[in-house]
């Protein structure tokens, strides 16, 4: 995109200013950002870091998922195929500070491997996110493959070049860096609204924006509320702004808020009994995971014993508005061997699951919520987990077996519903007017 405006000009003149990503930082992500890598192949263990190889001292060492090279001491992660060529990509950041900019230089790697090779590396610097003191923020990139389902399919022999404002709702823009090289320069204001080198696994550019203009996000880093700041900036619905006072209280009370969704589960359910929201003997309970079932349980039996009737017409008119907000997902399965993962397609299928797994996602009407799309995980149709996905990010927001614990097949359950939200972008792609 060619520069047209003051800022935007301002931003491409300055990033020629910028030094060039050195050798020492190249070095640094060699030895920083990537695993070391082993495999079996005919009989051998071979170390793709320092390409010894040498035979199994058993048969039940070649089963093991880590292993330890017998030359450089080091700890391999075992590959799980016989191949012959092996890579590895990650992500790095170079934090700058540049004519009042916070500049975020996020760099790709790429680790390649080959038995009996010493591995070769290549670097790119692929974005930088320009952040003035206000928090407003400009991306520049090196372009994508746009045939590439792939998001992050570099052209690297691409410039980077100014993308426009709404880069910030694409994924490229989320990437959040493996590591931050050392040492980190950031704009004064950051230090004063509490940044303390720590990123909570949060990507910097999204952390630092916040800081700069949202003072919610400011309040929690500096109470070192890590986990509820990490909700708050990822959670497409916002919820913690709504639930502020009841934060507070929390802070207040040094409560530390380990599940952040099931609390705020648990924050509508009180609503629903009419509870007192400013009260730390609610809002902080010793057992949230005890309060928070007891409460569905007691809503459940409500609804069962004094509005059953109400409930039956209220699910009819509710599954003429679900249809028509959802219609276009119905059909969605994704298998993996006895794994079936549908779309809830009938507002009873919310009530069933609930009562399957011993859950709120009927009670708190989850089918009202129009950005999340709702799944159910099956085995024999029996539910194993309830999946909620997110429409505006297309990321899974909750993933909940029976009482909101994982299940067995949580990570089988992740791993083909991560495999398969392309489908869901698919069809938002179509439903949309040309």
């Amino acid at each position: 995109m060619i520069p047209k405006t003051i800022i935007e000009k301002e931003i491409s003149t300055l990033s020629t200013t910028l030094k060039p990503i050195s050798a020492q930082m190249h070095t640094w992500a060699e030895k920083s950002i990537f695993l070391k890598w082993g495999v079996l192949s005919r009989g051998k263990f071979h170390c793709l870091e320092c390409t010894h190889s040498w035979k199994p001292e058993s048969q039940s060492k070649s089963c093991e998922k880590y292993i330890k090279c017998t030359a450089c001491q080091g700890r391999l992660k075992m590959q799980g195929c016989n191949q012959v060529h092996f890579k590895e990509i990650e992500y790095s950041a170079v934090l700058d500070v540049c004519q009042g900019y916070q500049v975020v230089r996020i760099i790709c790697s790429h680790k390649l491997m080959k038995k009996n090779t010493v591995p070769t590396y290549f670097h790119k610097e692929v974005m930088q996110h320009w952040i003035n003191p206000q928090g407003e923020v400009r991306t520049m990139s090196v372009s994508t493959n746009v045939f590439s389902n792939v998001y992050d399919a570099w052209q690297y022999y691409s410039p980077l070049e100014i993308r426009p404002k709404d880069f910030q709702n694409s994924p490229k823009y989320r990437i959040n860096p493996y590591k931050v090289y050392p040492p980190i320069k950031v704009l004064p204001i950051l230090k004063r609204n509490g940044f303390k080198k720590q990123f909570n696994d949060i990507a910097p550019q999204i952390l630092f924006t916040a800081l700069l203009k949202d003072s919610y996000a400011e309040t929690l880093l500096k109470m070192a509320q890590s986990s509820l700041l990490k909700y708050y900036l990822h959670s497409p619905h916002q919820q913690i702004r709504r639930n502020w006072q009841a934060v507070k209280t929390c802070l207040k009370n040094k409560y530390v808020i380990k599940d952040v969704s099931m609390w705020e589960d648990y924050l509508e359910l009180l609503r629903w009994f009419k509870k007192d929201l400013n009260s730390a003997t609610y809002l902080c309970p010793a057992d949230l995971n005890e309060e928070h079932d007891k409460l569905v349980q007691k809503k459940r039996k409500l609804q069962r014993t004094r509005y059953l009737e109400k409930m039956r017409s209220e699910i009819q008119l509710a599954q003429i508005s679900y249809e028509q907000e959802k219609k276009q997902f119905f059909g969605l399965c994704f298998t993996n061997a006895d794994i079936t993962i549908t779309v809830l397609e009938n507002v009873s299928d919310f009530m069933q699951e609930g009562d399957s797994l011993k859950h709120c996602v009927f009670t708190n009407e989850y089918f009202k919520k129009k950005d999340s799309l709702l799944f159910s995980a099956r085995i024999n149709n029996t539910p194993l987990e309830t999946i909620e996905v997110s429409l505006s990010k297309l990321q899974i927001t909750q993933c909940r077996g029976i009482k909101n614990n994982k299940s067995p097949h949580h990570k089988i359950i992740m791993d083909l519903m991560q495999r398969n939200l392309y489908q869901i972008r698919s069809r938002i792609k179509k439903a949309k007017p040309v």
